[in-house]
């Protein structure tokens, strides 16, 4: 079971390691141009593991930000996960012995393939989401080492680079359409976003946007659990 376990994981994560890759080269290479190597590239990918962050944090660095900057700064680029983290209580709450980690490394990409908490037949649970964890945390740190050894030698442009992340949600969100007969809360995710979008623009609609749609599909719930 636990060979099966693995193969399982690897399959379901391998979608993420192609854009983790990607991406953590550009981050490597962007790391090694501010005068940081691949120790440090490899400290950050496996301590801080957050691809959004790692990449605002090279400004930092090369800025000379204070404690105080980069703390602010980092609960701001990651508060999207108090949002959606809410939802993997249920999921994670027999994990043992992985919780910790898997908590840790509950990333977008990795929320978008075990959301539905869903695993294949034949494994364990609790292991198949510590591995799909684990196996996405992998693929970020070595395409972060990788890019910045390459940086040393090879000229990279990283221009477009980010629209990667944007094709695997994508990816992400037309799988889960097509296997999911309900459809609300898709739908709720667009049209919250869509109006936040219009409201507050490109630069500040993500926040409100979560906390948009987190208030309609509770409120939802709550009239479902009322009906029943």
């Amino acid at each position: 079971m636990k060979m099966q376990t693995v193969k399982q994981a690897f399959i379901r994560s391998v979608p993420v390691m192609a854009g983790y890759i990607v991406l953590g080269v550009g981050f490597g290479i962007l790391l090694r141009d501010a005068g940081y190597g691949a120790l440090w590239s490899a400290a950050m990918s496996v301590f801080i593991f957050a691809g959004s962050m790692q990449y605002v944090g090279v400004g930092l660095l090369a800025g000379g930000a204070s404690v105080f900057t980069v703390a602010v700064t980092t609960v701001m680029v990651n508060a999207r996960h108090l949002f959606y983290s809410i939802s993997m209580i249920e999921p994670y709450k027999n994990a043992g012995k992985y919780k910790p980690y898997m908590i840790f490394a509950l990333t977008d990409e990795t929320y978008s393939l075990l959301c539905d908490g869903k695993t294949p037949e034949g494994v364990e649970p609790e292991l198949y989401r510590f591995l799909v964890s684990l196996f996405n945390h992998s693929y970020w740190i070595a395409g972060c080492v990788i890019g910045s050894l390459l940086g040393e030698v090879l000229p990279f442009s990283t221009a477009g680079i980010e629209f990667s992340m944007t094709a695997l949600f994508i990816a992400s969100f037309t799988e889960q359409w097509l296997t999911s007969k309900d459809h609300i809360p898709a739908l709720v995710g667009l049209l919250g976003t869509f109006i936040s979008l219009l409201a507050f623009g490109r630069e500040h609609f993500l926040i409100p946007a979560m906390l948009l749609i987190t208030v309609a599909l509770t409120l939802l719930r709550g009239r479902e659990e009322a009906a029943v």
